[in-house]
């Protein structure tokens, strides 16, 4: 039983890894190559390692909640832990975080609004994690046998996204990269709608 959370948790993980990753991809783009990129080829490196760097970074910002819940679903499957357990050791690393991270850019205010997020996510991975399947696609519809309860499902976590989004304005306040923000929110939502759409259409069904 192990070995299926364990392969079923890498299924998962690596679902959103790539959805992280479109998003990085479409945010985050090159420029048009200068003359001097194209005559001085370390330039170029350079500037790609820099563009790779800031997409990783991304990557990971867009992991982290994601991460600490499937770990904490995965935790209360192979330990047969409470949710209360888990959440409450979430809870505490998150608070050494706000302690240790300097200049108020991780606030209580955004971590607080991260547990709801990360609530909200354990229930979503311990159903997948429960759910009979080798494929993120029949995890899912399994759990989610249309498509309007995986739409609800995902109202949810697009409400609760929104809420750490708008704590983070609070925090940064004339700081707060607005555009951006509202940017990875329609590019979020066009993606989970395609992904939808290929679950339960027709051809995808059984």
């Amino acid at each position: 039983m192990t070995e299926d959370y364990n392969r079923k948790f890498k299924i998962i993980f690596d679902r959103e890894h790539s959805m992280a990753r479109g998003l990085a991809l479409s945010l985050i783009r090159p420029k048009p190559l200068t003359v001097w990129e194209i005559m001085i080829p370390v330039i170029f490196i350079l500037n790609y390692v820099k563009l790779k760097h800031s997409r990783e970074i991304f990557i990971q910002n867009q992991m982290f909640t994601k991460k600490m819940a499937l770990d904490a679903a995965l935790d209360m499957k192979k330990r047969d832990a409470s949710k209360e357990t888990v959440m409450a050791q979430i809870e505490s690393k998150t608070k050494e975080l706000v302690a240790s991270i300097p200049g108020g850019i991780y606030s209580d205010d955004i971590r607080r609004q991260q547990l709801g997020e990360i609530d909200l996510l354990i229930d979503h991975y311990s159903h997948l994690l429960n759910a009979p399947g080798t494929e993120y696609a029949s995890l899912v519809t399994h759990v989610y046998q249309t498509a309007a309860e995986y739409s609800s499902f995902l109202e949810a976590l697009q409400t609760a996204e929104k809420a750490v989004m708008s704590a983070a304005h609070r925090t940064l306040g004339s700081q707060a990269d607005t555009e951006t923000a509202a940017k990875i929110e329609s590019i979020t939502e066009s993606m989970r709608a395609a992904e939808m759409n290929n679950l339960y259409s027709p051809e995808s069904q059984p």
